[in-house]
């Protein structure tokens, strides 16, 4: 499991970051002008893309994180077809200039995790759930809750990255993937969850708390 100190940089980000030096130092010793300046906002373009932040984790009894920077596009009713049952879907769109890394929304055992190849239409429209390249995290909570978290590739996503596999244990705000270029995370809560957030609302991996759960 992929469970390393935040380095600032993911380390997906790495090969990127190296190859985009290597490429503006060249043209800056050969070239200079415009073809330097472009290279010199890739490389930028490459730190701002795979910033990796650390981020304080919320104490809050019950509370479910949003595992994905960026803005809820969905808040609705729905059938969890991972976790087979009724559910409340919260669906989070990540634009290029969001952080990509995902952090997973609460503490528990992964129970299955599941990949399927798919289009790569924009993540921003209802059929990227069904119809995308996927990757499905199904876990249960200590306290027996099902909560399931759905990476979607999008338009120029073209690499999802997940690091569980079942039988995992993971913390709330434990980093578990990456999704390259754009793309979105389906969150599948139980019914009886409070969500806290609307429709339009900017949202931050691990801070932000998407649901609570009842406390008995």
């Amino acid at each position: 499991m992929n469970n390393y100190p935040h380095p600032i940089i993911a380390r997906e980000g790495w090969p990127f970051l190296i190859g985009s030096i290597a490429i503006a130092l060249l043209l800056s010793g050969l070239t200079g002008g415009i073809p330097e300046l472009l290279s010199w906002i890739v490389v930028l373009f490459v730190v701002q893309f795979f910033r990796d932040p650390p981020r304080e984790v919320p104490q809050d009894a019950g509370a479910v994180l949003s595992p994905a920077d960026g803005r809820v596009i969905k808040v609705e009713r729905t059938q969890d077809p991972y976790g087979q049952r009724d559910a409340i879907l919260v669906s989070v769109f990540m634009n290029v200039f969001n952080v990509h890394s995902n952090r997973s929304p609460v503490d528990g055992v992964v129970e299955k995790v599941q990949y399927f190849p798919g289009k790569f239409v924009n993540a921003d429209l209802d059929k990227a759930s069904a119809e995308n390249e996927r990757n499905a995290v199904v876990l249960t909570t200590n306290d027996g809750q099902i909560v399931t978290f759905v990476q979607v590739a999008g338009l120029i996503a073209r690499r999802i990255l997940c690091y569980v596999k079942a039988g995992d244990t993971l913390a709330r705000g434990q980093r578990y993937g990456f999704i390259r270029f754009g793309s979105r995370v389906d969150v599948y809560l139980p019914l009886d969850a409070a969500v806290k957030v609307s429709i339009g609302d900017k949202v931050s991996a691990t801070t932000t708390i998407l649901a609570i759960f009842p406390q008995n």
